[in-house]
């Protein structure tokens, strides 16, 4: 592959920095250079700054004057699924509540169904489309978690199609305990010893996390910690669905358990933000979920912020509570519901998002020796794509020096 320079950026947005997650005010600082340039050899980066300063290759690629920043790394999607829940959507606008629909076998059980019945192929032509949409975002990295099959062939079904995805780099997570199935209703502990004995062991060989939906009518905390300590004797990293309904433990559980995330955390207190600080546990914030439930109860991010936590953004993309692939409109959610800078978010759908999958080395910034995932976007300010919501801005998306979309 021939070397390449990115040339004519209004801001180069490099989030250039510290080698770890970014806290406080760090989240602010961007690293932007004006007028700047990348140099690209083999897919990864190998020189970064102002154009006076690059001796430039033969060949170039004209920015014209637009943004050019890393690639979002969205780390929280459930990209493979069947079906969607359209339906559920009408009825939550006629003043159903989701806890209504699930309890009447909607949710999440409705989805597994159809899902179930889906062979592989038909599920990776429907992962492919939502790819695409991802890609067209500006999105460059995806965390993607089964949850839709709950049972050992139908989960693993889900992890192969995930192994599948291309371009946009996958990394998969378990979600085996996302619900309790059908035929397992009235049986938690039945479906608990399920997922224990027989699926986290085959699962470990196509994922690398682990994560569970903690709340108190699915997997409550004491149910939460016996899968967890399994899944870590397996050798999963952890990730979690906490708080996000009640505050009922869960972040504080993360904490205790080492989880890399707690996600969601609508409804985490105090307690919850000191614990996940002591224990360098970020946050993953879900803004598109409250949005798409109609709630109006957003994660406290400032307090996050001001307590030290490294916080993340990510699209939550799912058929039920959050069907939006655009980390822009996260990005927009950010600002104008959680007080999140226009700098910080961008921070968070980026660098820390790249720490929280342990990939901070090699993605999530604009510097010298990480692989060359970037987006040129529509705009001249990075301040306009929290500003613009609902307008697409990415023109032009690499993944590994490769133009992908």
């Amino acid at each position: 592959m021939s070397a390449f320079a990115v040339v004519n950026c209004s801001e180069l947005v490099t989030l250039a920095g510290p080698a770890r997650p970014r806290v406080h005010n760090e989240m602010r600082e961007l690293g932007v250079i004006r007028d700047g340039v990348i140099v690209v050899r083999d897919g990864i980066i190998t020189n970064v700054g102002p154009r006076r300063e690059i001796e430039l290759p033969t060949e170039i690629v004209d920015a014209e004057g637009k943004v050019v920043m890393p690639g979002f790394v969205d780390a929280h999607t459930h990209p493979v699924f069947a079906g969607n829940r359209a339906d559920e959507f009408e009825k939550r606008s006629s003043g159903a509540t989701y806890r209504e629909i699930s309890a009447a076998g909607g949710g999440i059980r409705s989805t597994v169904r159809k899902t179930r019945a889906a062979t592989e192929d038909e599920l990776f032509a429907a992962a492919s489309r939502y790819t695409q949409w991802f890609l067209r975002g500006g999105t460059t990295t995806i965390e993607a978690k089964s949850g839709y099959g709950l049972n050992l062939d139908a989960e693993l079904k889900l992890l192969r199609v995930i192994s599948r995805m291309g371009p946009i780099r996958a990394i998969p997570t378990f979600l085996g305990a996302h619900e309790i199935p059908d035929e397992y209703r009235g049986r938690r502990e039945d479906y608990i010893n399920l997922v224990i004995h027989e699926m986290l062991p085959a699962a470990r060989k196509l994922a690398e996390y682990c994560d569970i939906f903690c709340e108190p009518h699915v997997f409550p905390v004491e149910a939460a910690r016996r899968i967890l300590r399994a899944a870590k004797e397996h050798g999963f990293k952890l990730r979690m669905h906490v708080d996000q309904l009640h505050n009922s433990g869960g972040a504080e559980l993360a904490a205790e358990l080492g989880a890399v995330t707690a996600d969601h955390l609508e409804c985490t207190g105090a307690a919850g933000i000191e614990a996940m600080r002591d224990a360098r546990v970020q946050p993953v914030l879900l803004p598109g979920s409250v949005y798409a439930l109609g709630s109006k109860r957003y994660p406290d991010a400032r307090a996050m912020i001001e307590a030290g936590l490294a916080v993340v953004l990510a699209t939550d993309f799912n058929p039920g509570s959050s069907p939006t692939p655009s980390m822009q409109m996260i990005l927009s959610l950010a600002s104008t519901q959680m007080k999140m800078t226009p700098a910080e978010s961008i921070t968070a759908a980026t660098i820390n998002a790249a720490y929280s999958l342990e990939r901070g080395v090699e993605i999530g910034s604009l510097e010298p020796g990480k692989r060359a995932d970037f987006a040129i976007h529509d705009c001249t300010d990075h301040r306009e794509l929290a500003y613009f919501f609902g307008v697409p801005s990415a023109q032009s998306v690499y993944i590994g020096g490769s133009r992908v979309a």
